[in-house]
């Protein structure tokens, strides 16, 4: 048991400290240039989004795995946000700390005082001396550096908007939501020529054409963040049209189920499963391995 134990203390001092690739001086990206592809759907390059950061190399929702992004080039980064019990914003994906803290409970019953005594675990449920962090303290992180995306942030929306005020990267960032267009107005129309917001539609959804149409024609997103279980979906085959009317396309390689089979483990032993992506002219891709999908892009002169 204790061999096991040390064998595993090891393999996360390993994996949590082992060498990032860094970009090279020629593919430095100005946060103004990663704000014009996005906004732009008429180019080839993709912006790569990290899945709660480089959480392979740094506990997920950490700073550091924030900083691993920044030092490999990546585009975007997605984060999760909590409200403490004392109201105070963090980056946690669960409602609970019992999976990615030494701690247990519900995140609205610590205090962020409390929260900040414990330590967050690696992917083996090693502690590490990594600490949660706030959302203030993970925006300055970012701040003119990469973009960012705020999950589990929906309701969470004008606490949010005043942290990016405060910090100076409300143009940076992506708010999502599974939300029609009158829902997002309704609740949200204070903000809306303020912030990036980016609908997430399931394109299984009966209503998914109506939905994107309504966008296109009365609040065109800067990005739809597109659900796909199926790849034969006819809805793929209206990706072009999408862009040409001004939003990009944004498709999740987590998981099977999310991008129709094209995910990340299968290109961990099949990089030709990104090809996919290429065909399809998807603008932005999440992904849980971040450095193998920036290779790929880069070999084909797809990313800088």
């Amino acid at each position: 048991m204790m061999r096991i134990f040390l064998f595993c203390s090891l393999f996360c001092l390993v994996a949590c400290n082992a060498p990032l690739p860094d970009k090279s001086a020629s593919s430095e990206i100005s946060i103004e240039e990663r704000l014009a592809t996005l906004q732009d759907p008429d180019q080839s390059e993709v912006l790569v989004v990290a899945h709660r950061g480089d959480w392979r190399h740094a506990p997920e929702n950490s700073l550091a795995a924030i900083e691993n992004c920044i030092r490999m080039g990546v585009d975007m980064v997605e984060i999760d946000v909590r409200r403490t019990k004392d109201g105070a914003l963090v980056l946690m994906h669960d409602v609970t700390i019992d999976r990615t803290t030494t701690g247990k409970g519900l995140v609205s019953d610590w205090t962020l005082d409390s929260l900040r005594q414990l330590q967050l675990l690696d992917g083996l449920g090693i502690p590490t001396q990594h600490r949660i962090p706030t959302l203030e303290e993970a925006l300055t992180v970012c701040k003119d550096r990469i973009l960012v995306n705020l999950d589990k942030s929906y309701k969470l929306f004008d606490q949010c908007f005043a942290v990016m005020e405060k910090t100076g990267t409300e143009g940076q960032v992506i708010i999502k939501g599974k939300k029609t267009r009158q829902e997002v107005e309704a609740e949200f129309s204070a903000y809306l020529d303020r912030v990036f917001f980016m609908p997430i539609v399931d394109l299984a959804n009966p209503a998914a054409k109506e939905i994107i149409e309504d966008y296109l024609e009365n609040r065109t997103p800067v990005a739809f963040e597109f659900l796909l279980d199926d790849p034969s979906l006819a809805s793929v085959d209206q990706f072009a049209a999408i862009r040409e009317q001004g939003s990009s396309i944004w498709i999740n390689a987590l998981w099977p189920q999310l991008c129709g089979g094209f995910d990340d483990e299968r290109a961990a032993t099949d990089l030709t499963t990104y090809d996919w992506y290429a065909q399809h002219e998807i603008d932005l891709i999440q992904t849980d391995r971040p450095a193998l999908l920036l290779d790929y892009l880069r070999n084909k002169g797809l990313h800088r």
